[in-house]
Formats: C-alpha cells, structure tokens, sequence
C-alpha cells in the first residue's frame, strides 16, 4: 500500500487542521490505520489509530478531546480532525498501517510509512 498525508500548515494555538491520508494499492477498506506524529529531536509518537471499519478508535491522552480519526473506505482515505490545537502539537504527522491485526497504538506494528506533512502551532 502506497500512503501519502495532506493537510498540515501553519496555523496559530486555538486552530483547527485537518490531515487527510490517501492511500492506494490495496484494499484499503480491510487495513487499520494510525497516524503518528514526530517533532525534532524526539521519537515518533502514536497520535491515534482506527479500525477497519471505523468501528474502533484509540488516542493518546493529550489529544483526546481535540482531535478525532475517521475514515472514509469509499475514498480510500483516513482523515485526522485537529481542534484546539497547541504548540506542543508541532511536528511531522505521518499515517500508517497497522499490521497487527488491529488498530495498534505500538508503532512497531506499523509499516509502511507514507511521507509526513508538517503541521506547525505558533502561540
């Protein structure tokens, strides 16, 4: 499966973005998937994860409340809602599927990466 992220700019804390995920190359409707963000000098980190079917989500902690996964299996894309969003925010966010089985929160259960897209907070 090929991946490709979309969405990410420059916006002020308080604003919202909307990430979108392509992806391509396989039947995306049986895949689940997360997006994973990385700022500089740190690891990368789970942001949120989804079923298959939409059926299941999972957050880390710190944006739950704020941001949102979804899915649309007729367009073969994974979307990440961002709200609210702060400084500590700013990083690379990157889309992924699971293969574990479910809609993991471990990243080495993810591969391949798509390429990231930048979304930077300022205050």
């Amino acid at each position: 499966v090929q991946l490709q992220a979309s969405g990410g700019g420059l916006v002020q804390a308080g604003g919202s973005l909307r990430l979108s995920c392509a992806a391509s190359g396989h039947t995306f409707s049986s895949l689940d998937m997360g997006w994973f963000r990385q700022a500089p000098g740190k690891e990368r980190e789970f942001v949120a994860s989804i079923s298959y079917n939409g059926g299941f989500t999972s957050y880390r902690e710190d944006v739950k409340g704020r941001f949102t996964i979804s899915r649309d299996n007729a367009k073969n894309v994974v979307y990440l809602q961002m709200n609210s969003l702060k400084p500590e925010d700013t990083a690379v966010y990157y889309c992924a599927r699971s293969r574990a089985g479910w809609a993991s929160s471990n990243r080495a259960h993810y591969a391949p990466w798509g390429q990231g897209t930048q979304v930077t907070v300022s205050s």
